[in-house]
């Protein structure tokens, strides 16, 4: 009875002597669960259902047609007009850790054969926080869509809301953003969003702006995160009414996906906007 006892409670109550190339803890249910199984399932816990973070290009290699990725503005990187402390080496940090030079990567894809205009923010790098080249980098992905009319798909892992190193600079972007999404409006361009967690800050300008607002499961999503609410209005949210289940109810996200499903679901309105 002893045996039998320990083989069930041992991944749960003895993760720290478990090869850690082997299991994968959840950050939700705190279950372990094969890696292979995990990644397998594109991180996605197989337990309880929750989706966690991934990069840019990870999430970039799920979603489109492979080798159909082609990079627009990849020389772009910010700059420190206020030689703000230690930005330098922050940016130089996450740029090391993610491969990408700011926190937005751009460019043409195809989903199922269906020609996309692509924007991916990554929270890994300073929160996905919009400074002056992601907006640029957005706005830029928007006008090239334009001229080349073409769909465009933004998938928004932004917490970081403007960053603060860069000033005015960073808040321009919300209306910069914001008016390149009403110019696509007028071309009849279809604009989908894909919000994950934690989306955030960009929630005021294209992150809420789209034909279609997707939302992977118990994404948070608003103008700011709870957090911030609470210290600097000391009022407790609820963490439900930020995730992506309450603001559908609520009328604000159109559709949850799941992630295995993003792909064949943009791809279907795609094929509904053009007729393919």
């Amino acid at each position: 009875m002893a045996e039998e006892q320990r083989e069930v409670v041992l991944p749960e109550t003895l993760p720290a002597e478990l090869p850690k190339d082997v299991w994968h803890k959840c950050k939700n249910c705190e279950a372990m669960v094969y890696k292979k199984d995990f990644e397998q399932n594109l991180k996605v816990c197989p337990r309880c259902g929750y989706h966690e973070r991934i990069g840019a290009w990870e999430r970039l290699w799920i979603t489109v047609d492979e080798g159909s990725f082609i990079e627009w503005d990849a020389d772009l990187q910010p700059a420190d007009p206020l030689n703000f402390p230690e930005y330098a080496d922050k940016v130089r940090r996450d740029q090391e850790r993610t491969g990408l030079k700011d926190a937005a990567l751009t460019g043409k894809a195809s989903i199922e054969g269906m020609s996309v205009a692509i924007g991916i923010t990554d929270f890994n790098f300073m929160g996905g926080s919009m400074g002056s080249v992601v907006g640029e980098k957005i706005a830029r992905l928007m006008e090239r869509a334009m001229d080349e009319k073409l769909p465009v798909f933004v998938i928004i892992g932004s917490g970081g809301g403007a960053r603060m190193q860069e000033g005015i600079l960073s808040l321009m972007q919300m209306g910069k953003t914001s008016a390149v999404c009403g110019r696509l409006h007028e071309a009849r361009l279809p604009y989908i969003a894909l919000l994950t967690d934690s989306m955030a800050g960009v929630h005021a300008s294209f992150g809420s702006l789209a034909d279609i607002i997707l939302a992977e499961p118990g994404a948070l999503v608003g103008f700011t995160g709870p957090r911030v609410i609470e210290l600097s209005l000391k009022i407790k949210v609820p963490i439900e009414h930020r995730q992506a289940e309450f603001q559908f109810e609520h009328g604000h996200i159109d559709m949850i996906v799941q992630r295995k499903q993003v792909r064949p679901v943009v791809a279907k309105l795609l094929r509904f906007w053009y007729g393919a």
